[in-house]
């Protein structure tokens, strides 16, 4: 998914500038899956051709690489024809296409790897130029020295460090070399350390196996089902077309194999089915899990784009204010005028364990928020448009390690793509705001005048009503307290006061032009601009010699 967050402005007077809120775009494109039963000869005969085809793929990527940003259609066209003698023309497309992509997205991630290390050595020479225990001055621009003597030679270490990664990744860049282990750099760097993985290396091979095979073909509209090389029929049928040299192992026409296999997508089922009878193009993936011992397919395709809800729009019925923490969402309902309505609402997650493990918690946690907008009537969610990808360093928090790992649990991006997907499903928008502030002033305005007795508080959900009237264009701030009984300031200060250098405070309010009634407006009325004619200091009756007039003497 693209990133949510706009343009940051610049600091203005202290405080930060606020970006405007935005509807967050639906999703372009879906995926589903599903389990193939398949019988023990056809798991053999995928997974030679998976092997055979990764073969291709990783001496293919190998080529991709070598010509760097040389790269140009003819020499794409070369590396096609060359495949094609050794498999397909259609496998030939997909293993070049998958090449290509794998080949631009290691380049981008070296990049962004760039990017950090000079961010990183900039932060360290800062702080490093500073003296031992000076504190930050946001307004000048200083940062913090380092707390001792131990930490800053540390740091003068790891600067040199650093700048002999970021020479090497220079060279790498300017000489257009990227560095990508197909089947994942993880698992190659775990054959070194069987025994603390706790595998054998029949095992780790098997796992290395698995991660290295090519068993997926885009789509083509048109074509029969919508995939000629991957086809998976109306009835469920799955068939592949088989490259030149493994043609032996057909048993069907035309050099293809058919799977015993069952296909039933029970999930997106009728719309994958709607296209496929259509002939529109879906791509196809297998996949080997070893760990579990089964085989899956994924189907995806693109959806048309659809046109983004005006924000007014999608505003009309209220809003559901969402602050995310790294252990659950708290989320408050806010009718049109900004008003928290009903009680807060909490959704816990768990993010231990395995990444399937914390990815079912917040899809759990995403489904009750869901349903809880729709029983509130509202047809929009607010979220702050967090990323934490340059403030969770060592550099920006220093020995704070406990809340660095508390900015790295929090499932941002994985939380925000899961939340707008299943939202378009809803027909519920997804409004991103700027998060400045919004814990700071919302514990300040509406933690304490919202506690009771029996009801307690949280920062959080008190953060959640500013996410919430952030994104319906009203200030954080509660509503100007009403004047004392006797009008005067000896109670204190008013909630809401001009300030001294406030331009025109001191003038009258406006004459309301209009028709003569009962009872002037607000600021109307025919003395609305006289000074003189109002009850307070400076009335110019106050100013005059004060008299008496004369008693007749008979009374």
């Amino acid at each position: 998914m693209t990133d949510l967050r706009p343009g940051r402005g610049e600091r203005v007077g202290g405080l930060r500038e606020l970006a405007a809120s935005f509807v967050a775009p639906g999703p372009a494109g879906v995926a589903i899956r599903d389990r193939l039963r398949v019988s023990e000869s056809d798991a053999a005969v995928l997974a030679e051709v998976g092997v055979f085809l990764g073969s291709l793929a990783a001496g293919d990527l190998a080529e991709r690489s070598r010509q760097g940003l040389a790269h140009d259609a003819a020499g794409w066209a070369v590396r096609k024809r060359e495949l094609t003698g050794k498999s397909s023309a259609r496998w030939a497309g997909s293993i070049t296409r998958a090449s290509h992509d794998q080949w631009a997205l290691a380049r981008r991630g070296q990049a962004a790897h760039l990017t950090w290390l000079r961010g990183q050595i900039a932060a360290i020479e800062a702080r490093l130029a500073r003296p031992l225990g000076a504190k930050a001055d946001k307004r000048e621009g200083l940062a913090r020295g380092y707390a001792s003597r131990a930490e800053w030679h540390a740091k003068s270490r790891r600067l040199h460090a650093l700048q002999d990664r970021l020479a090497v990744a220079e060279g790498d860049w300017a000489a257009s070399r990227v560095r990508v282990v197909r089947g994942g750099k993880q698992l190659a760097n775990t054959r070194h350390h069987l025994q603390a993985a706790g595998l054998s290396e029949q095992d780790w091979r098997a796992r290395w196996q698995a991660a290295r095979m090519f068993l997926a073909a885009d789509g083509e509209s048109g074509k029969r089902f919508g995939n000629e090389t991957i086809r998976v029929t109306d009835t469920g049928q799955l068939s592949l077309k088989l490259p030149v040299e493994l043609a032996h192992r057909a048993n069907a026409p035309h050099g293809r194999y058919v799977l015993d296999a069952t296909v039933r997508f029970q999930h997106r089922g009728q719309e994958w089915r709607d296209r496929i009878t259509a002939n529109r193009a879906v791509a196809y993936r297998l996949h080997h899990d070893v760990l579990r011992g089964r085989w899956y397919v994924t189907a995806s395709w693109q959806r048309a784009a659809t046109p983004v809800l005006p924000l007014q729009a999608a505003l009309a019925r209220g809003v559901v204010g969402v602050d995310m923490n790294d252990d659950h969402l708290a989320a408050w309902h806010l009718d049109g005028h900004g008003n928290p309505v009903g009680e807060p609402q909490r959704f816990f997650y768990d993010l231990s364990g395995s990444a399937d493990h914390r990815d079912a918690q917040i899809r759990h946690a995403l489904t009750r928020l869901l349903h809880h907008t729709q029983r509130c009537g509202a047809t929009a969610i607010a979220i702050e448009d967090l990323d934490f990808a340059t403030e969770k360093g060592r550099e920006k928090h220093g020995r704070n390690k406990r809340f660095r790992r508390l900015l790295s649990r929090l499932p941002t991006a994985r939380l925000k793509a899961r939340l707008i997907s299943m939202a378009a499903e809803q027909d519920i928008a997804v409004v991103a705001v700027d998060p400045a502030y919004t814990s700071r002033w919302g514990a300040q305005h509406w933690q304490k005048p919202l506690t009771t007795p029996t009801r307690q508080i949280s920062r959080h959900d008190a953060a959640s009503i500013a996410v919430g009237r952030r994104a319906l264009g009203h200030p954080i701030r509660r509503r100007t307290a009403p004047p004392h009984p006797d009008r005067s300031d000896r109670g204190g200060h008013r909630t809401v006061q001009a300030r001294p250098e406030t331009r025109r405070r001191e003038e009258p309010r406006p004459h309301l032009p209009g028709p003569p009634t009962g009872c002037a407006p607000p600021g109307g009325g025919a003395k609305a601009g006289n000074q003189g004619a109002q009850h307070r200091s400076g009335h110019p009756a106050e100013h005059e010699s004060w008299h008496q007039d004369s008693l007749p003497l008979s009374l």
